[in-house]
Order: structure tokens, then sequence, then C-alpha cells
């Protein structure tokens, strides 16, 4: 009786966070504050956790939120406003609208392809603001090319901002981080294949839209699969997204190309005639993508495919130190350069002199995306220093063991619903790994399971938990310039993750117990 008291009182900080977030509509950073404080208190007093651990454990995963998490997020958003402010991204969009004349491979195109790339390389919230608004700008129906934009933005954020949801959930639960990526692929891997498919069904309005584009959508989702299963396994989690949307962005560029002035009436969509349009020369297009360039190149060469350099640089670092009262230690290593959202910094100031942006306003524009952030940055250190004082208290750890107890083998089959509500409240795949990463490895011990394989669960959840998530809704009604109608968009999408995440489960539960077991 005294563990199911327990895992009552556990499950307090993270209903009240829900019910901060969602009912009373308090921004997260507020919301994550509160639940820590609480979670302070509840740890003291109930699992009589010394003061000085939990000391230990906040400052210890506030600065693990700070480094390397935030200057990942700092740097993808930094590298996106630089574009923006030097009018790059506008020859992208530009380019990207002028590839085919067929409203479905431009959704494919802007929504799939390009989303995925923007998703990979900056991540929160970018991959769906700049799709709608392209989409939008194209003629395509502001609510339809929003709710496109919505679900097409989940299967890449798993390996979002430079994979760093599967490299953190890979340090916090102890996992090879190839291993875990290569899992994380294989789990999706059918949802990479339909979604392309429900992408068009959205825009055209039912199966119908299909024909016609039947082999480029399965092309789009095959040459996405394909080159992130190849990368994950051999590099790790932070090249997969950016390997899957830059073959299938070129795979289906060219078919839609061959295509071109075969596309059905129906499906045609206005454009300025070449002759209107101003060149763009081959120089004038590495230019526009020097940054995007230079961070692919940067984070390949500091991969483990370049052993020599990513020991090189990874020697660079410091190594902090916070002793617990039981004797044990939490170890924090800062790399200086090769963290990823250094090498995105570095990339996006040489990239932008490529640019031609002075430091000057290089400098404004690096000053306005940290302000830009505060809030951000506030919440994500707090959250991984709530995760971090509910692990070492033990919190964690009677939650998974009364949930198995509760539900049995059947917790496979739920274990995805976890990480679904771990976006779903903080609106980040990293959140709801760091939160609930460490809780599905202790279930997955409890059970004798494969604790790689909940462990990928846990991401695969939570990228079906991203398209209903509150801050990607409040992202789409702007992009889609829909104030008020936030309901209309999170109706529109929560079919489609009530399907998403059934499918999962399913998908999950029986291929383990069929196949693995």
């Amino acid at each position: 009786m005294h563990e199911y008291l327990l895992f009552i009182v556990g499950l307090i900080p993270l209903l009240l966070m829900v019910f901060l977030i969602l009912k009373i509509r308090m921004p997260v950073h507020y919301s994550v504050l509160i639940t820590l404080a609480l979670t302070y208190l509840l740890t003291l007093f109930f699992w009589h956790t010394p003061m000085p651990t939990l000391e230990s454990a906040i400052i210890y995963g506030a600065l693990k939120g700070l480094w390397p998490i935030v200057i990942v997020i700092l740097g993808a958003i930094y590298s996106y406003n630089l574009m923006q402010a030097t009018r790059a991204m506008d020859i992208l969009r530009e380019v990207l609208a002028s590839i085919s004349d067929d409203k479905r491979i431009q959704v494919l195109l802007i929504s799939w392809c390009f989303g995925g790339f923007l998703e990979a390389a900056a991540g929160y919230g970018t991959a769906v603001a700049i799709p709608i608004g392209i989409l939008v700008a194209l003629g395509f129906p502001p609510l339809k090319s929003a709710i496109a934009s919505l679900v097409a933005n989940t299967v890449p954020t798993a390996f979002g901002a430079v994979g760093i949801p599967v490299s953190i959930l890979a340090q916090q639960v102890n996992l090879p981080v190839n291993t875990l990526s290569g899992t994380i692929i294989l789990q999706l891997a059918l949802f990479n294949i339909l979604l392309p498919f429900v992408i068009i069904c959205i825009i055209g309005g039912g199966l119908k839209a299909i024909r016609g584009v039947f082999g480029i959508t399965l092309l789009c989702g095959i040459s996405t699969l394909i080159p992130q299963y190849f990368v994950a396994v051999h590099l790790g989690a932070e090249l997969p997204a950016f390997a899957g949307s830059l073959v299938s962005l070129i795979a289906v560029a060219i078919a839609g190309r061959i295509r071109n002035g075969k596309t059905d009436p129906a499906w045609l969509i206005e454009t300025r005639p070449e002759s209107e349009r101003p060149a763009r020369t081959a120089a004038v297009l590495l230019k526009t993508c020097s940054i995007y360039i230079l961070i692919f190149i940067f984070i390949l060469l500091c991969s483990p495919l370049f052993p020599g350099i990513k020991s090189a640089v990874s020697a660079v670092a410091s190594v902090l130190h916070f002793p617990l009262e039981n004797g044990t230690t939490l170890t924090l290593k800062i790399e200086w350069i090769a963290t990823p959202g250094v090498l995105i910094i570095l990339a996006t100031v040489i990239g932008g002199c490529i640019q031609g942006a002075p430091m000057s306003s290089m400098l404004h524009v690096f000053v306005k995306t940290v302000l830009q952030l505060r809030n951000s940055i506030i919440a994500i250190m707090s959250i991984v220093a709530l995760a971090t004082v509910m692990d070492v208290s033990g919190l964690i750890s009677t939650l998974a063991h009364v949930l198995v107890n509760i539900t049995g083998g059947s917790y496979v089959f739920i274990s995805p619903i976890i990480g679904a509500l771990g976006t779903f409240v903080t609106g980040s795949d990293t959140n709801s790994n760091v939160l609930f990463g460490k809780l599905q490895t202790m279930a997955a011990a409890k059970l004798n399971i494969d604790p790689t394989w909940l462990a990928a669960a846990n991401t695969a959840g939570a990228t079906g938990g991203k398209m209903i998530s509150p801050q990607s809704i409040a992202i789409a009604v702007s992009a889609a310039r829909m104030g008020g109608q936030d309901s209309h968009i999170m109706a529109g999408t929560m079919k489609y993750c009530a399907a998403y995440i059934l499918i999962l489960g399913l998908e999950i539960g029986l291929y383990y117990y069929w196949v693995m077991a």
C-alpha cells in the first residue's frame, strides 16, 4: 500500500504541470519552475532525499540543460534568423516553389522534404512555421496547410535540432546512441512511408488525390527512410534527419521536374513563368545554402566517421563533478567545440560572412535570438533539473515499478503514449525523453525487455504528440494567420495523432512479442 501511495504522490508534479500549462495556460517556463519547487519538497519529505543531493541534482540538471541542449537550440534558431536577415531564406523559398507545377508534389517538397531539413537543422517550430508560410503564399488553404505541416513535423522530430533528442536520451539512459538511433528509425519506418500519402490526402481532400502521384509519393517515403537508417547505425543521431530530408528533396525534385507539363489541370498550381523569375546560378544557390552546407560538413567531420578529428575536438572539454550523499557522483562533461550547438554557431558565422553579413549585424541577430529564447532557456534548464531530481530521488523508479505492476506485459503497447504525453505537455521531444526516458528503461528492466526497445518507443511516441502540442498549434496559428482558430487546427490534427499513436503502440507491442521476445 505504501508503494501505491508514493505512486499517487509521484504523479502529482506531472499532473500539476499538465494542469498549469493546459488549463491555467501558464507559460511553460513558469509551470516547470513551480513543478520543480513542488517536486523538491515531495522528494525531500516522502522519498527522504537529503537536501545536498537535491541541490546537486538541480545544479547538475540546469547545467546539462544549458549545455548541450540550449546551445543547440540557440545555434539552430540563430542560423535561421541570420538567413532571414540576409534574405537567403527568401531565395530558398522561391527555389522550392518553382520546382514543380503540381500542388501535391509541391506539398511534399515543402512540408515533408524541406520541413524535414529545417527540423534537422533548427527544430523548435521552424519546420512548422516556414512550410506553412510558403504553402499559404502559394495559394494553399491556410487550415489544410497548417494540418499538413503539423502531420509532416512528426517523424523528423525524433532527430530534430541535430539529433539532440536521441543523443540526450542515450546519455540519460546509458545506451549506445547508434543502436538507439537505428531502433527508433525501425519503429518509425512505417510512418516514413505512410505520412507522405496522408499529407497529400489532407491537401487534396481524400484518397483521390493520390491518383497520378502514387509513385512519387512512395519514392518520397523510401528515399527518406533508407538514408536515415544507414546514417543512424553508422554515424549516430546528429545526421540521419539531414540525410533523409536531403536525399528525398533531391529525389522528389528530380521526379517533379520530369513530370512538369504533364500535370492534371485539377492539381496545377500557377507560378511565375521562368522568364519572369530572377536567374539563380549555382554560385548564388551555394551562397544561399552556405550556412546549412557548413553545418552539415562540420557535424559530419566531428562524427565517428572521422575518429581522429572527433577525438581531437572532444578533448577540448571540462568535466564537472556533483557528489551525492549516497557516495555516487553526477558527472557532466562540457565539450567546448565538439557539441553540435557550437558547430552550428561557427558554421552560421562563417556562412553569414559568405552571405555578406557584417559582424555587427551577426552580433545583433545573435543577441536578438538569445532574447527571443530566454523563456525557453529557463524552461529547458528547469525541466532537465526536474528530471534529474525525479531520478536521483527514486521518484521515477517508483512510477515505473507500479506502472509495470498494474499493466504487466501490456506496458509495451502503451509505452509510446508516455512519450507522446511528454511532448504534448512540454512541446519538445527532447524534454519528453529527459522526463520519461529513465522511466522507460526501468520498466524494461522490471519486465526483462530490451531497454533500447522501450527507450526508442518513448522517442517514437514523442513524435506523435508533437502534432497536437499546444506550442506547435500556437506556431501553426501564427504562421497560417488564423488567430483565434487554435481549436480548428487542434481538431484537424487530433484524429491523425490518435491513429498515429494507436498504430505505433500496436506495432511496437506486436513486433516485440512476435519477433523479438
